[in-house]
C-alpha cells in the first residue's frame, strides 16, 4: 500500500503539478476564443435548445435523457464531498477556480460533444454509440488511440469513479446512521445491478426520473442557507476571491494557502466534477438523436450541463460550507458538508445530506457504467459478449470502494482522469478545426432564422469516415 501511494502521488504531481493544469486551462482559452466566446454569447441559446429536448429518438436516447444522465455521472461525489476536499485542502480560493475551469470548460464541451455527435455509430440493436474513442479511430485514423482512450476510460469510469462514488454513500451512511460500509456497499451493489443489467436505455430511463427531482431539492436547501446568512455572502465571495489570489493572508490572519494550491485543487475537483475535456460525457452525448438535427445542438446541451453543475451546484456546496463560519466547518471529505449543513438546519441537515448522496452517487455509478460499457462495445466491435463480466466486475469496485480508505481511492481516480483527459486533449485539438466549422455551421443557420440541419456535402473530407445513414443531407431532408 506504502508504494502504491508514492507511485500515484508522483503521477499525480506529475499529471496535476504540471501537465494538466496548464493544459486544460491553455485548451479552455484556445476553445473560446475560436468559438468566439460560445459560453457567453450564446447562452440563452443554449437555454432554449436544452428546453426542447425532450423530442424522443427513433434510433437513439432523447436530448434531455442524455443530459439527465450526463447530469448523473456529472453530480455525485465532486459536487458534495469533492467541493469539500478542495477547501479543505487548499483554502476558499479553490472554489474561484472550479468556476474558472467551468467557464472554459464550457467551451471544451462544446467541441468534443460536437464531434462525438458527428462520429457516432449504430450498434448492433440500433442504438446510437460514440464518443473520443470513436473520433480518434475514424476522424484522426489512429485506432490504437481510441483503444487506449477506451481502456482509460473503462478503468477510470467503470472502475475507480465508481469505487469513489460507494466511497462516499458509505462515508456518509456511516457518519449519520452509524450503518456498517459492508453492508452499504452490498445495497449499493444490489441496487445498482438491477440498473446496469438493462443496459444504456435502462439507465437513461432511471436517469432522467431522479436526476431532476435530487438536482432541485439540493439547489433549494443551498438557497435557504443563503437567505439565513444572507448578510454574510459579501465577505464570503470577497474571502473566496482573496484566497484564489493569494491576498487572505495580508487581509486577515489564519492558514495561508498559496495561489498554486488553489488553482490546483480547484481544477481537479472541477474537471472531476463537470467532466469537461475528459472525454467522458462525450460518450453519452454521441447517443442522443438531438434537436434540431444538427451535431452542435448536442454540444449546446453538454455545455450547459457543465454550467448547472459547476456554477449552480458545487456552489451550493461550496455555500453551504463557507457560510457555516470557522474556515468552512472540519471533517473530512462528505463528513465536512455534512457538518456544515447541520450546523445550519439542525440534527436533520445530516439525514438530508446522507439521502442525496444516496441518490447523486448512485446514480453516478450508473451513469459512468453507461460510459463504460459504450467503449467496452468500441473494444468489442460492437458486439456484447463482454459486457456480462465487466457488469460484474463494475460491482466488485462498488464493493471495494465502500470499504477502502477514502485518499487512496481520491488519488487513483485522480491519476485514472488525469491520463484519460491528456489523450482525448490531444484528439480534440487536432480536430477542433472541423469542430469549430460545423458549430459555426449551426450558428450561421440560426441567424438565419432557420431550423438547422446537418449537411454533410458542406464538409467533404467527412466522406468515408462517418458511417452512412446516420446524417441526411439537408436536400434530401427537406424533399422529405
Amino acid at each position: 500500500m506504502a508504494m502504491l501511494e508514492t507511485i500515484v502521488g508522483f503521477m499525480n504531481n506529475l499529471l496535476w503539478g504540471k501537465l494538466l493544469v496548464y493544459g486544460l486551462v491553455g485548451a479552455g482559452i484556445f476553445f473560446t476564443v475560436r468559438l468566439g466566446c460560445i459560453q457567453i454569447t450564446h447562452f440563452v441559446h443554449g437555454v432554449k435548445v436544452l428546453a426542447i429536448s425532450r423530442r424522443p429518438g427513433k434510433h437513439g436516447l432523447s436530448s434531455f435523457q442524455v443530459f439527465c444522465t450526463s447530469m448523473a455521472a456529472r453530480v455525485g461525489a465532486g459536487n458534495m464531498a469533492g467541493v469539500a476536499v478542495a477547501i479543505g485542502a487548499a483554502g476558499p480560493g479553490a472554489v474561484f477556480w472550479m468556476w474558472a475551469i467551468a467557464m472554459l470548460g464550457m467551451a471544451t464541451a462544446m467541441i468534443e460533444s460536437t464531434l462525438a455527435q458527428v462520429y457516432k455509430v449504430k450498434d448492433v440493436d440500433g442504438q446510437y454509440r460514440g464518443g473520443p474513442s470513436y473520433y480518434m479511430e475514424k476522424g484522426l485514423g489512429q485506432r490504437w488511440m481510441g483503444i487506449l482512450f477506451s481502456i482509460l476510460l473503462i478503468i477510470c469510469f467503470g472502475l475507480v469513479f465508481n469505487a469513489v462514488q460507494a466511497n462516499t454513500i458509505s462515508g456518509a451512511m456511516t457518519a449519520v446512521f452509524d450503518l456498517n460500509p459492508i453492508y452499504v456497499g452490498l445495497g449499493i451493489a444490489l441496487l445498482s445491478g438491477l440498473v446496469i443489467m438493462g443496459g444504456l436505455k435502462k439507465v437513461a430511463r432511471v436517469s432522467e426520473i431522479i436526476v431532476p427531482i435530487m438536482a432541485l431539492a439540493y439547489i433549494a436547501i443551498a438557497l435557504v442557507v443563503v437567505l439565513m446568512n444572507v448578510e454574510q455572502l459579501p465577505a464570503v465571495f470577497m474571502l473566496v476571491i482573496n484566497s484564489a489570489f493569494g491576498w487572505q493572508e495580508a487581509a486577515a490572519g489564519g492558514v495561508a494557502y498559496s495561489v498554486a494550491q488553489a488553482m490546483q485543487a480547484g481544477i481537479a475537483r472541477g474537471l472531476f466534477s463537470n467532466e469537461a475535456g475528459m472525454g467522458s460525457a462525450a460518450n453519452i452525448a454521441a447517443s442522443a438523436s438531438p434537436n434540431p438535427n444538427h451535431p452542435a445542438s448536442q454540444g449546446f446541451v453538454q455545455m450547459m450541463g457543465v454550467f448547472v453543475d459547476t456554477i449552480v451546484i458545487c456552489t451550493a456546496t461550496a455555500a453551504i460550507i463557507l457560510l457555516s463560519g470557522d474556515g468552512g466547518g472540519s471533517g473530512d471529505g462528505i463528513a465536512r458538508t455534512i457538518n456544515a449543513l447541520t450546523h445550519h438546519v439542525g440534527d436533520w441537515g445530516g439525514a438530508f445530506i446522507a439521502f442525496a448522496i444516496l441518490l447523486f452517487c448512485f446514480t453516478s455509478i450508473i451513469a459512468n457504467y453507461s460510459y463504460a460499457e459504450t467503449n467496452v462495445m468500441f473494444l468489442s466491435g460492437n458486439k456484447k459478449g463482454a459486457l456480462p463480466i465487466f457488469r460484474i466486475a463494475v460491482l466488485g469496485m462498488v464493493m471495494f470502494g465502500a470499504v477502502a480508505k477514502i485518499g487512496i481511492v481520491w488519488d487513483l481516480a485522480d491519476v485514472s482522469m488525469g491520463l484519460m483527459a491528456l489523450v482525448n486533449m490531444i484528439a480534440l485539438l487536432l480536430l477542433s478545426g472541423l469542430a469549430v466549422r460545423i458549430i459555426n455551421d449551426y450558428r450561421q443557420q440560426v441567424n438565419k432564422g432557420e431550423d438547422p440541419v446537418f449537411d454533410t456535402t458542406k464538409f467533404p473530407e467527412l466522406e468515408g469516415q462517418i458511417e452512412d445513414g446516420i446524417w441526411i443531407n439537408k436536400e434530401v431532408e427537406v424533399t422529405k
